[in-house]
């Protein structure tokens, strides 16, 4: 099920641009997006973890979002990650995002001081829907337990949809997991379940997922486009298989070196701009060897992308 609020469709979990000294480059992050949007990206999921959101300060991320809306998108648009181990951080952020008119926040749950129970994990979020001061907080909550070692298990996800009703839209499942993505689909019909694995999207969709936040999307957004406009066209199904085949070669060469600097490398190829391979510590970006590798091997994969063009 979608409402305007639910967000359905492909939402890259987009790379952060940075110049030498790690400070986010804005006016490159929209010329991405503005290219994003022409392959056929419903949206943006910036500053989570492949935005590497962890290691900006609050302010640098305000600023970043505040410097790319100013390029002129419609604030519609974006979803930004907001969690924070700090409460007060975590309101800041998603105050500031709503403020600004982004049709809703990612929010990652508190991952340092583990484990978190279940009555903690639902008085971090009651305390964030109370706090932030919006009606409609339009909060995707982010499992991604790999990362986080902080899972949201369907109990937390009950009892906030039942103690705040419309302001908890989605869940953005990067465990990894189809089973328990499709088991989400299913008890929590009303939510907008979104694969964080770019191949779990197309099975996902075909259990009643409504699309997906990913990081391989940074450099193959046809593929996924592609894919969530066609998963249920019968007479498209070969081109669907191919396509999803394609998705998961790119992304398994992806995950032979470091995967943010493998996409970072990957997007300085796709959008002719060396300075995208600059990291944010503690990422290191590829060595020279590596770079050299990997755009040897991905090369074929991408010309055979431009077949699938939104």
């Amino acid at each position: 099920m979608s409402t305007d609020a639910t967000p359905t469709g492909v939402f890259p979990a987009t790379l952060t641009p940075v110049d030498a000294d790690g400070e986010p480059n804005a006016a490159l992050l929209a010329a991405h997006c503005r290219a994003l949007l022409a392959e056929g990206a419903t949206g943006f999921a910036l500053l989570g973890t492949t935005g590497e959101a962890n290691s900006l300060t609050p302010g640098q991320r305000m600023k970043l979002l505040e410097d790319l809306l100013a390029q002129g998108f419609d604030p519609t648009l974006f979803m930004p990650g907001t969690g924070n181990c700090a409460m007060k951080d975590a309101v800041a952020l998603t105050r500031h995002a709503l403020d600004l008119g982004c049709r809703g926040v990612v929010a990652l749950p508190p991952f340092y001081y583990t484990p978190v129970s279940d009555d903690a994990l639902f008085a971090v979020y009651a305390r964030l829907i109370e706090t932030v001061g919006h009606a409609r907080p339009n909060i995707v909550l982010y499992h991604i337990p790999p990362m986080s070692r902080v899972p949201i298990v369907p109990a937390v996800i009950e009892r906030l949809i039942e103690a705040f009703p419309g302001a908890v839209v989605g869940v953005k499942d990067s465990s990894g997991e189809l089973a328990n993505m499709t088991m989400l689909a299913k008890r929590f019909p009303q939510l907008s379940i979104l694969a964080g694995a770019d191949p779990l999207m197309l099975p996902l969709l075909r259990e009643g997922g409504a699309g997906a936040i990913t990081a391989t999307s940074n450099v193959a957004m046809p593929l996924l486009a592609y894919l969530f406009r066609n998963f249920a066209d019968p007479a498209a199904q070969d081109k669907v298989a191919a396509a999803q085949a394609l998705l998961s070669e790119i992304r398994e060469v992806t995950r032979t070196v470091p995967q943010i600097a493998a996409l970072r490398a990957l997007a300085a190829v796709r959008r002719g701009d060396p300075s995208w391979s600059n990291a944010l510590l503690p990422n290191l970006p590829l060595t020279s060897a590596e770079d050299a590798t990997l755009r040897a091997a991905v090369a074929p994969l991408f010309a055979r992308m431009d077949g699938f063009g939104a």
